[in-house]
């Protein structure tokens, strides 16, 4: 390749968004398109390995010319080979390709603890088998699965999941198990294994697996779909030779991510740094000087969208501080409240976080409304008529999520206690307790157990409560409150005692309208941030396309009909945690006879959909929860959907 051609290109690669991981797959594919190492005419072509892997496979004799199972044709090949080299179907490179035990033969029940090692996908780690000594089976179960045993130099392939994802087997592995989930290949001794796996790591060939292979929730490879993928074969020495440029490459990127990291988490000390030493002004000399620091390093300070977010905690800070408003001390507050300052359940310190104004005073959750708890859910008990309600997921900072609405029943009687209006604060108990929104509707809600509605008296405006509530959330201060050692509540109690630094009822508003007016700026730089970061994105895919000819990346994938079923996955109770692990999703199945679909218990847990999966993934780890099993598909309804 044009070596001033990559470096003119490099800089643009690099720095953007995931450009490390861009240029590995340039790497790994600027060496399956012979255009890494130096090529040596006086070499052996390809043609010759491949004619000697056939006379492997036919030991016989009677068929020596190497015969291809299917004759590649030049529409095939994805691109062009020098003459030494060869496109040739995986089934023609591969001794032989053996497909893992299907599930029905091994089961998690039959595991043991140090017994002959059983690999699975996960267990494929950058070309290296990384064993969990908890996935094996007893030496009576390795002999029922003899097949399924693995020798020095084969080749493990993922067949569901992560396409691409490989190990070679060592000589210690030898007799390990292939898992369920698995190939694995026999392969010629000749045979470079480590260029065969940089050629399932090129993006190039796992697109073009992806695109033959089958499943909508999870990718899985047949054996005709790998059998007929196409390699591309270099003469054997310079097999090596790539494989010794790739890892020179390869280690120079580990370098460059090391140091974009190391920059990366000095940028973020410095900008929290300067966020902080601005939050904790207590003049407005101080906020002038600090904000004077910011401004002058800013362009250094917030390069990613997500750096904003410091800035408006930073804001809702000074806002709570009473630092973006001049103040007016003849504004007081209520008498009422200010006698309240002076009883036994006053806030005082360790509780007063900050200093405020002193015409500001620090008051209670209790003092300034009314909150109340929802109807609990119980169809055996539950009367009257079938009504709307909220649930712990339909309430989103500042929004309610309205597409998944239940009802329940509920008598005259009970709708003034768990009935919504304009105007009120809906809080979160569990999930993420404090997240909460303002109900601004005209329309009346139910609200079940999970959720406080709190309606403000005459000294305190939702909007201020709100701006508190998300402040105190993100900094941490509201987790104080909380209860509960593994499912966190923000209770009734909890609520009440809450405290917050409050101004008159007009200068509220005054911090809520200076407040908002700077999120708005915050919001205008993330978009801009964002518009940069893809327009480095285009700008390295555009480079990695004039480098390789490869611009699949740009293309979009043909639309997809939407599914007419769904999975129903129930989620089990595996080993009951101890009563001090961290496992809310244990707890709620222990609560529930033991069972129930992952609809149900991620609606129960109440966090966002990745961070209900990255729990769940931790608590099947533990084994506090079943390794799921098939999930049942059901008809889902038919929906009118535009063209």
């Amino acid at each position: 390749m044009d070596a001033q051609q990559f470096l003119a290109e490099f800089g643009y690669i690099a720095n953007a968004p995931g450009g490390v991981a861009r240029l590995r797959e340039l790497v790994l594919s600027l060496a399956v398109q012979s255009r890494l190492a130096s090529q040596d005419e006086l070499e052996e072509p390809a043609q010759f390995l491949l004619e000697r892997i056939q006379d492997l496979k036919n030991p016989t004799g009677k068929n020596k010319q190497a015969t291809l199972s299917r004759p590649t044709v030049q529409t095939d090949q994805p691109h062009q080979l020098p003459r030494s080299w060869r496109w040739a179907r995986c089934e023609d490179y591969f001794l032989e390709l053996c497909t893992g035990p299907f599930g029905s033969m091994i089961h998690r029940e039959d595991y043991v603890v140090g017994g002959v090692p059983l690999i699975n996908p996960s267990h494929m780690v950058s070309g290296k088998i990384v064993h969990d000594p908890a996935v094996s089976v007893s030496q009576q179960d390795a002999q029922r699965l003899v097949a399924y045993a693995l020798s020095k130099g084969d080749l493990l392939f993922a067949r569901r999941g992560e396409v691409g994802r490989y190990a070679v087997v060592e000589e210690e592995q030898q007799g390990w198990l292939c898992g369920t989930g698995s190939f694995f290949a026999k392969l010629s001794p000749e045979c470079n294994r480590q260029y065969l796996g940089l050629v399932f790591r090129e993006s190039g060939f796992r697109r073009r697996l992806l695109g033959e292979s089958v499943g909508s929730t999870m990718t899985n490879l047949n054996q005709r779909v790998l059998l007929d993928a196409l390699i591309p074969i270099p003469p054997l020495n310079e097999q090596c030779r790539i494989v010794a440029k790739v890892d020179e490459l390869m280690a120079l990127c580990d370098k460059l991510e090391a140091q974009q990291k190391d920059r990366r988490k000095l940028q973020n000390a410095l900008r929290q740094s300067t966020l902080q030493a601005l939050a904790s002004a207590e003049s407005p000399r101080e906020l002038q000087d600090g904000w004077q620091r910011l401004q002058a390093n800013f362009g250094h300070l917030f390069t990613e969208p997500e750096d904003t977010r410091d800035l408006e905690q930073c804001i809702k800070q000074l806002a709570l501080k009473g630092l973006l408003t001049l103040g007016n001390p003849s504004l007081a507050i209520s008498a009422d409240l200010a006698r309240k300052t002076s009883t036994p359940a006053a806030v005082r310190s360790p509780e007063e976080d900050w200093s405020i104004p002193k015409h500001w005073i620090w008051t209670r959750c209790a003092w300034l409304g009314e909150a109340r708890l929802g109807k609990m859910l119980d169809a055996s008990k539950n009367k009257g008529e079938l009504r709307p309600y909220l649930r712990n997921i339909n309430v989103r900072w500042h929004h309610f999520d309205l597409t998944d609405v239940l009802r329940m029943r509920v008598e005259e009687h009970e709708l003034s206690r768990v009935t919504i209006k304009r105007g009120d604060l809906v809080i979160c108990e569990g999930g993420e307790p404090g997240r909460a929104a303002i109900w601004d509707r005209d329309e009346e809600f139910l609200i079940q157990k999970a959720l406080h509605r709190f309606r403000c008296g005459p000294d305190l405006l939702p909007e201020y409560l709100l701006l508190c509530l998300e402040h105190d959330f993100f900094s941490g201060r509201l987790a104080r409150y909380y209860t509960g050692a593994t499912i966190k509540h923000l209770t009734g109690k909890a609520l009440a005692a809450y405290p917050i630094p409050l101004p008159s009822i007009s200068e509220q508003r005054q911090i809520l309208s200076v407040a908002g007016a700077l999120s708005s700026v915050v919001a205008s730089l993330r978009d801009e941030l964002s518009r940069s970061k893809r327009w480095a994105e285009l700008l390295s895919t555009a480079a990695v396309a004039a480098l390789t000819g490869i611009t699949t990346d740009q293309e979009q994938e043909a639309p997809v009909k939407a599914p007419q079923t769904e999975l129903i996955a129930p989620v089990r109770l595996g080993t009951p945690p101890d009563v001090k692990a961290h496992a809310p999703l244990a707890t709620l199945l222990a609560r529930h006879n033991g069972e129930m679909s992952a609809r149900d218990l991620w609606q129960r847990f109440g966090g966002e959909i990745d961070a209900f999966y990255a729990q769940l993934k931790t608590e099947v780890a533990h084994g506090w929860i079943a390794e799921p099993a098939g999930a049942e598909v059901r008809e889902k309804p038919v929906e009118t959907a535009g063209d």
